[in-house]
């Protein structure tokens, strides 16, 4: 009789990469941002989510959310924004990594905020409260969203002028950028909203679409038009809710990647 080999079964393969931080920013006590390194095999289109988090810890499973890429999809890096809850059981850590540090991220990048799921236009609106500003960053930066739409909107509703991260990008930085700096400068409109403190456009970008006022603001007709406006919504649940019923009564329908439409809303995100 001769002894069996016995081989060990194949590991299974892990849902995650683990990736280095390469750097972190904090906006306020409550915002922050950062940046991971970018796995060469990692595909995504500007606009989708991917899962994100830390092994669990004393060795329980990890934790993970899901989070939008702020990058654009040529990025050599992947950068996202995230809110700090004290007792959230990821951000509680999360907020307090540093460059160097390993955080999860899974593989399969997925969402409805890109391209694909709209169908022509001439103005795209890019509707976000709060972090919900990180698709738009990738949006943003992409060069079809300038070959698609010859005009794009950025709306970015917050509590306090603080909280208007990425401002000074949007006013400024983001012309400067080498891929669409042009494109940027000629088709991009900022317009920031701030509920809680005095500012130049201040409320709910509900609110001031619902007056004219935002429209008034950027001196654009007002409303919106099915063969001409094309919108995507991130953020707070009652915005998102809210702006499509506006944009429903206007006539514009939901889109989605299986069949585009005039408007588009991520639903992993909204109960």
């Amino acid at each position: 009789m001769t002894d069996a080999v016995l081989s060990s079964p194949p590991a299974k393969a892990s849902p995650f990469h683990e990736l280095k931080v390469l750097w972190v920013k904090h906006w306020t006590d409550q915002l922050f941002s950062f940046a991971v390194e970018r796995p060469e095999d990692f595909r995504f289109r500007s606009g989708e989510f991917v899962m994100i988090g830390l092994p669990g810890e004393d060795g329980g499973k990890p934790v993970l959310r899901a989070y939008s890429v702020a990058s654009p999809n040529w990025a050599e890096e992947l950068e996202f924004f995230s809110i700090k809850v004290p007792d959230g059981p990821l951000t509680s850590r999360l907020q307090k990594i540093v460059a160097g540090d390993t955080v999860l991220m899974g593989k399969k990048p997925t969402g409805t905020l890109v391209l694909d799921a709209l169908t022509g236009g001439e103005r795209l609106w890019l509707i976000g409260t709060g972090t919900g500003l990180a698709p738009w960053l990738s949006v943003a930066r992409d060069p079809d969203t300038y070959a698609r739409f010859s005009q794009v909107i950025v709306c970015h509703t917050v509590r306090g002028v603080a909280d208007l991260a990425y401002r000074d990008f949007f006013e400024h930085g983001i012309h400067d950028d080498p891929l669409i700096g042009d494109e940027a400068k000629a088709q991009l409109r900022y317009y920031p909203t701030v509920t809680r403190e005095d500012f130049v456009t201040p409320g709910r970008i509900t609110d001031r679409i619902t007056s004219g006022a935002a429209f008034a603001d950027l001196d654009i007709e007002p409303g919106f038009r099915a063969d001409r406006d094309r919108v995507m919504l991130c953020g707070s649940m009652a915005m998102i809710k809210q702006t499509a019923e506006l944009l429903d009564g206007f006539g514009l329908k939901e889109g989605s990647n299986a069949e585009p439409g005039d408007y588009v809303l991520e639903r992993a995100f909204v109960g």
